[in-house]
């Protein structure tokens, strides 16, 4: 499965480490697929990249399908798209696209978990440390949630125009 989605347009695949890692931080959500006991599942969820370890950490409540599902099995697929528009009388698509596999887990560790919250805000906020000293002074505000870190393993990237 690692080029699928490049075999009928090999000329479309995005190679340069630097333009995938820009397909990522411009990101603002991702699209997660999940699989348990032959059932799939899929979730769109904003996220914060940490270009240095590969790694994009995403918030959640305490309970819910998707920790069910990566308690059954933590291999995940996702996808991040920069959309450019459709071009119109070209029957074209204006877009850039990373897909990636990876490891999801939940973090337990506390100085993780601000890292983690600390790169999504950073990430999503035009303020960041507003938004940090409003909401992120607490070790309670960090008991109530859940921090997610998905390792990616593998990533591809291609573009459209």
């Amino acid at each position: 499965m690692q080029n699928y989605h490049l075999n009928n347009r090999p000329n479309r695949e995005i190679t340069s480490e630097a333009d995938i890692q820009e397909i990522l931080k411009n990101g603002k959500y991702t699209v997660i697929s999940m699989c348990r006991d032959n059932e799939p599942y899929i979730v769109t969820l904003s996220y914060g990249y940490d270009e240095g370890s590969s790694t994009l950490y995403f918030h959640c409540a305490k309970k819910g399908l998707k920790l069910d599902f990566l308690e059954a099995n933590p291999n995940v697929c996702a996808t991040v798209i920069e959309d450019g528009g459709y071009v119109t009388d070209h029957c074209e698509h204006n877009f850039r696209t990373a897909v990636f596999w990876g490891n999801m887990s939940i973090v337990s560790d506390l100085d993780e978990k601000r890292h983690g919250l600390a790169i999504l805000v950073k990430h999503l906020e035009s303020s960041p440390n507003a938004v940090q000293r409003l909401v992120l002074k607490s070790e309670e505000y960090y008991s109530k949630m859940e921090i997610l870190k998905l390792e990616i393993t593998q990533i591809h990237a291609k573009a459209g125009k």
